[in-house]
């Protein structure tokens, strides 16, 4: 292995490190209880969205996957399973659409971010009212919710969305602007 690609390496597993630890901060940070279900509103997603965007739908993918599942683990942890797969598959989508080679226009951006909001409202819609009443007729600890609180958490989900996109296209925004500045000698 070439010394470039070992740096590659690390600089990759360094970033994820990093962005899996804001997600786990802006998850634990903000945690407005969703009484329907016991969920929570946060902010964990920003960092996640950021991340896709800045690096692609590997790091999005596992940064989804890492920082937000480990800050269920703390006091929601029958959570952890719904946030792991929502979120790894919202990091990948939205770094699929809008990550690097993407990222410098805005409508690969926009349209992952849109995306990675549809795949958090309705991946946790699908788990809450689906999935989790299935598995909980095997293991009781999954039944912590049904089809119709559900249907309470879409407004919550989508405000989540909502706010984590607008950052996360702010943070982007502010990434490519330092780049133009160093790209031109400033």
């Amino acid at each position: 292995m070439s010394g470039s690609s070992e740096a590659k390496r690390l600089f990759n597993v360094g970033i994820v490190a990093a962005f899996a630890t804001l997600a786990f901060i802006g998850t634990m940070l903000i945690r407005i209880p969703i009484p329907a279900t016991g969920g929570y509103f946060n902010l964990g997603d920003t960092f996640v969205m950021a991340a896709a965007l800045l690096y692609g739908p590997w790091v999005g993918a596992l940064v989804g996957l890492i920082g937000p599942a480990a800050a269920d683990a703390v006091g929601f942890p029958q959570f952890i399973l719904a946030t792991a797969v929502v979120k790894g598959l919202e990091g990948a989508l939205v770094g699929f659409l809008g990550g690097p080679g993407k990222a410098d226009n805005t409508t690969g951006p926009v349209l992952g971010l849109m995306l990675g909001i549809v795949v958090l409202v309705g991946g946790y819609y699908v788990f809450e009212s689906v999935i989790y009443p299935l598995l909980a007729t095997a293991i009781p600890f999954y039944g912590v919710t049904d089809a119709k609180a559900a249907l309470a958490e879409i407004v919550p989900n989508l405000s989540q969305g909502i706010i984590s996109a607008m950052i996360a296209y702010g943070i982007l925004r502010a990434f490519r602007k330092k780049k133009d500045i160093a790209d031109a000698g400033v």
